[in-house]
């Protein structure tokens, strides 16, 4: 377990690091502050704890965490808690996780659904439209739980202008549904799909939905989509 600490010690004492004088080149600041970013987010990853599931895609996770960070410095997000969805993975492929960043522990890895009109086998094509049965990517705040039709379910606020701000209009939440169970794999060869919600099997929808409520980061992406965080975000 050493090696998996060593990384947040050296975080730990970076913080401790001299202040710049305020005379610097505010690029230099900039890009050492970027370049610090990326080496705390590699350490996080480097010494994630697993828990027996595959790690998220690098890239994704770096993007994920970044995002969470800018999100976390407005006051948006509430509690350390990050869902990171993968839709450059086939939807055959456990491509949800539900990261404790406290813990720094994966504490689920499951199959998602996308949104019909998306894609089949793979999500290629996305919306922020009312009515277009297609996923939204980028970033999202949890808010509050319900009953419906799927029984416990949780709202979702998007919060990139024009990318996914329109989700609570379309009623783009995190629920369960039977197409979403790995069952249904055996059967069509690939997961069930939606209309725009992230599903997910019904057998941990519960555990899952109470865990990541109550303001937490969620976040969906697809490398075919450029990230530029700051500028999108609604806040």
């Amino acid at each position: 377990m050493i090696y998996r600490l060593l990384p947040l010690v050296l975080l730990f004492l970076m913080s401790f690091a001299p202040k710049t004088t305020n005379n610097t080149d505010p690029k230099l600041l900039a890009s050492a502050s970027a370049t610090n970013m990326v080496a705390k987010i590699e350490m996080v990853y480097s010494s994630l704890n697993a828990n027996n599931f595959a790690l998220p895609q690098i890239d994704c996770f770096k993007k994920a965490m970044v995002g969470f960070y800018a999100l976390k410095q407005k006051g948006l997000v509430g509690k350390d808690v990050l869902t990171v969805i993968d839709f450059s993975m086939s939807s055959t492929k456990k491509r949800m996780w539900v990261i404790d960043l406290v813990a720094n522990k994966i504490l689920y890895n499951t199959v998602v659904s996308h949104g019909m009109k998306s894609g089949g086998e793979y999500a290629t094509s996305f919306s922020n439209a009312t009515n277009s049965n297609k996923s939204s990517l980028g970033f999202y705040i949890t808010g509050e739980t319900y009953f419906g039709k799927h029984g416990l379910s949780l709202k979702l606020d998007g919060q990139e202008r024009g990318i996914n701000d329109n989700a609570r209009a379309r009623a783009v939440v995190m629920h369960g549904a039977s197409y979403a169970n790995p069952s249904i794999l055996r059967t069509q060869g690939y997961l069930g799909r939606s209309q725009g919600c992230p599903a997910i099997p019904e057998a941990i929808k519960d555990e899952i939905i109470n865990i990541v409520k109550g303001r937490s980061c969620l976040f969906i992406y697809h490398p075919g989509r450029a990230y530029d965080i700051a500028g999108k975000l609604v806040a």
